[in-house]
């Protein structure tokens, strides 16, 4: 019922924004690998991220609009295990527990007038910001199947798979998704031109991944840029752009290897970020959420929805 109610609104939901920055920049937690399900286990982690989600949740409804909340996963895939220190099983649980967290703040919010999903968030095996690792579908399809199948049996309504760099990854973790006949949306990181890491273009890559799915996907996701790096693709009336259902982007102007270099936090223009938001819209006709990515938070949200 909930993702009918999502996929019919009138109105779009509104997402979190930059979680790892914002405990790693603001909170001053040392996030390792940028894996902020480490906040779950720490009573402090537990209360700082209820906190962190629950003023986005009033944002939320204070706007008369229903919320994605999504898992704090993005680094909880099977691909990082070893990395963290933690096993197949570790990692599993972790998304299991990650998604208990969120329904017991899900059941003390969630009315008629605010509806809340829960999407399981996933991110790429290699890095955000670069095709170091490039995966085939079928590597792909193995390496993300250990999380997908772990969110979907612990209850999510959908999965997102963000920062993805190249379209064969997105291609395996979408037939993941439709092994388990749970919705997912794609999201890509773009690049200052408004391309992929890997180069390609974001309309080449929609095609790809719909070519090889049966268009599987719920929809796509502009992710990781600013608004500057990516609206000059956003022209005309072409079909791809109504497969774009949402956009999570920076709040910094920066490139990503500039961001990488970076010691401190841009956070940019609350009130300008969510000016250049609305103006999207007219450009993507099928928005179902926004929401904020890197440097972004409450303040960014906010904006969104003051000014759409």
């Amino acid at each position: 019922m909930r993702i009918k109610d999502f996929a019919n609104a009138d109105r779009f939901y509104l997402t979190d924004g930059g979680l790892e920055t914002y405990m790693i920049f603001e909170k001053g937690y040392d996030l390792p690998l940028f894996a902020a399900a480490h906040l779950l286990e720490s009573e402090n982690g537990r209360n700082d991220l209820a906190t962190y989600y629950e003023r986005f949740i009033e944002i939320a409804r204070n706007s008369g609009r229903g919320f994605v909340m999504d898992t704090p996963t993005w680094r909880s895939g099977g691909a990082w295990a070893e990395a963290l220190g933690k096993s197949k099983e570790d990692m599993r649980q972790v998304n299991t527990d990650a998604v208990r967290f969120l329904s017991a703040i899900r059941r003390k919010h969630e009315s008629a007038s605010l509806p809340i999903l829960i999407n399981g968030q996933i991110g790429p095996a290699g890095d955000a910001y670069a095709p170091d690792t490039v995966l085939s579908a079928q590597e792909a399809f193995d390496v993300h199947g250990l999380q997908v199948h772990a969110l979907g049996k612990a209850g999510v309504d959908t999965i997102s798979a963000l920062t993805f760099t190249h379209a064969e990854e997105a291609i395996g973790i979408a037939r993941c998704a439709r092994e388990i006949d749970i919705p997912i949306n794609i999201g890509f990181t773009l690049e200052t031109d408004g391309r992929l890491p890997s180069g390609q273009s974001l309309n080449d890559a929609i095609a790809e991944v719909d070519g090889a799915t049966d268009a599987t996907p719920f929809y796509y996701m502009i992710n990781c840029a600013h608004p500057d790096h990516f609206k000059h693709i956003l022209y005309g009336s072409e079909d791809w752009m109504e497969r774009i259902g949402g956009v999570r982007a920076n709040a910094s102007r920066l490139s990503h290897a500039e961001l990488d270099e970076s010691e401190t936090l841009d956070d940019g223009d609350p009130r300008e970020f969510g000016e250049l938001n609305a103006g999207l819209l007219s450009f993507l006709p099928n928005i179902r959420v926004l929401g904020g990515c890197c440097g972004t938070d409450h303040r960014h949200v906010g904006c969104i929805a003051q000014h759409t």
